[in-house]
């Protein structure tokens, strides 16, 4: 399985004043763990860092052992972008893909693989949990609207596997009627085109804010 991962945060809700997969968590970076986690994955057999030019000796100098394992892919000037690059940069008999974001540092391995199994039978599934929480719709004025039934919500996560050749095809027809998505499942809902949920689980989070690092440290020591 091939899998790449963004990794171009600029850490500012972390106040890091870097690339936040630098920041450290229990003495290595956070790139590092979520190598750590995308390596100990039996199915992955390749994998691509898909970057900003200024971080790339950071973030392979933090990675130490996986620095030899991962290609190094120059990314664009937005997720979107950065991954369509990462797309064009796979090798030639790429047929699935796994997009993981680097900031979800414990994402658990076997995960990854029921992720990349799925792909056996669907060409699109991304991890997800259930939304526990009353969501509200709100007009631009602040004032609710709308209350949607949570038993058909869902958090999206990563990884999001695709056919390479099918994503490839929804990057090209978003680049033409200029779509501007922040997840790869959202092209394929332009299209109509079905998309498989795979329930992931809690220890799963984005590194987003201080207090994330600080509730990352806990699953830690659980999970590695």
């Amino acid at each position: 399985m091939h899998v790449l991962i963004p990794a171009a945060g600029s850490g500012s809700r972390m106040k890091a004043g870097k690339n936040k997969l630098l920041i450290e968590l229990e003495g290595e970076s956070l790139i590092y763990w979520t190598l750590k986690s995308v390596f100990s994955s039996s199915l992955v057999s390749w994998v691509g860092i898909i970057g900003q030019p200024n971080d790339k000796h950071e973030l392979l100098n933090s990675v130490k052992g996986f620095s030899s394992k991962v290609k190094w892919i120059m990314g664009g000037k937005t997720r979107q972008e950065s991954v369509f690059n990462g797309l064009n940069s796979l090798p030639s008999n790429a047929e699935k893909v796994l997009i993981h974001d680097g900031a979800r540092c414990l994402i658990d391995p076997i995960l990854i693989n029921k992720c990349a199994l799925e792909l056996e039978e669907n060409d699109a599934v991304i991890l997800a949990t259930k939304v526990t929480d009353t969501i509200k719709i709100v007009d631009d004025k602040g004032y609710i609207k709308e209350t949607p039934d949570r038993k058909n919500l869902w958090a999206a996560q990563t990884p999001q596997g695709f056919l390479v050749k099918s994503l490839r095809q929804a990057h090209i027809m978003a680049i033409e009627n200029n779509w501007k998505v922040t997840d790869d499942a959202s092209l394929f809902e332009f299209l109509n085109w079905e998309v498989k949920i795979i329930e992931g689980n809690s220890s799963n989070i984005k590194i987003t804010s201080p207090l994330d690092l600080k509730i990352a440290k806990l699953f830690l020591k659980n999970f590695h």
